[in-house]
């Protein structure tokens, strides 16, 4: 029996217990690369370099809001044929994505660095703190088609039933974030720019272990050239399907812009500076949950497109009983 086949037929609580644990490490790994980056920031360079990070984050939230528009949408997709059996249009909408995530990830860069600096004065930046953001953003703009690959791609491991391997693509990558940084910032002395380059240099080698692993033997859906084309019928159902996580990603930007210009306003850079440290406390408290639903979200889609009801509900409130518990006891 495939890992895959077994999303099918093994108990509900046991399967979503293999895929929920590697996804709540892997997202709240995720999480330490903004707070690392804030604590050797605040030691290394300043309370202002520390606001200037702060300003960035909407970038950071943008990127992650389309990495999980093409991730969440395309694996529910790929899931739900893997349930019909239908390998060769969940290989089709694998190679569609991995295109579509190029192409966002190219128009992204360019648009963000065109306009870069009114960007940020309307993210919140001051004159004091626009140096600090600059260059931050501009070294993170530049690597971040590797953030979108992370996230657009490593759920494609997850839904095949590599749970552990798909936890090891974000692990690796703080690892060596957490290396990187004080020798970039203290020892090379590069400052912001050198925790934007440790930041970039992990996602890149979190891809490339992506990448190798979907053209790899171990993967049952192969990432074909052949493949790597925009089709409108494959893509745009899976645009659809992941256009609500990209609302709820993205609103988290609208409200990262609108604290941090009010705080730089009515507190100052020092006040802008405290919420860099406050949002990512917050992440490291909200990623589990997000691991919590990734983990489900292969169990659910498989068990629909193999038309077995029962077990998509039972999967869907032992989901929701597990999130309710971890905030309630939080």
């Amino acid at each position: 029996m495939s890992k895959t086949q077994e999303l099918g037929t093994k108990s509900i609580g046991s399967l979503l217990l293999h895929y929920s644990l590697p996804a709540i490490v892997a997202m709240t790994a995720s999480s330490l690369y903004n707070i690392i980056d804030s604590m050797f920031i605040g030691r290394g360079v300043g309370s202002l370099a520390l606001a200037g990070l702060s300003v960035c984050f909407p970038f950071m939230n943008l990127a992650a809001a389309f990495g999980a528009m093409i991730g969440i949408g395309a694996t529910t997709v790929v899931s739900v044929k893997l349930g019909q059996q239908d390998k060769r249009g969940a290989e089709l909408a694998l190679g569609n994505v991995v295109l579509l995530n190029v192409l966002i990830g190219v128009v992204f860069a360019a648009v963000s660095l065109i306009f870069l600096d009114p960007i940020l004065y309307f993210f919140g930046a001051s004159d004091a703190t626009l140096p600090y953001s600059v260059a931050y953003g501009r070294i993170y703009i530049l690597g971040s088609i590797f953030v979108l690959t992370v996230m657009g791609m490593n759920t494609f491991i997850t839904t095949q039933g590599f749970a552990k391997f798909s936890m090891l693509t974000t692990v690796i990558g703080a690892v060596i974030n957490i290396i990187l940084d004080p020798i970039f910032i203290f020892v090379l002395d590069m400052g912001v720019s050198g925790a934007a380059l440790a930041t970039v240099i992990s996602q890149a080698v979190s891809a490339v272990w992506i990448l190798c692993f979907l053209t790899g033997k171990k993967t049952i859906l192969k990432l074909k050239p052949a493949n790597m084309i925009i089709v409108p019928h494959v893509i745009l159902p899976c645009l659809a399907l992941g256009i609500s996580s990209f609302v709820m990603v993205s609103t988290e930007s609208l409200l990262s812009v609108s604290f941090t210009s009010s705080l730089q306003r009515y507190g100052g850079d020092l006040a802008v500076g405290a919420m860099t440290v406050l949002t990512s406390i917050n992440q490291l408290v909200t990623m589990p949950l997000s691991g919590i639903c990734q983990g489900g979200q292969p169990l659910i889609s498989y068990n629909y497109g193999a038309g077995k009801m029962e077990r998509v509900k039972e999967a869907f409130f032992w989901q929701f009983g597990i999130c309710v518990g971890y905030t309630v006891c939080f």
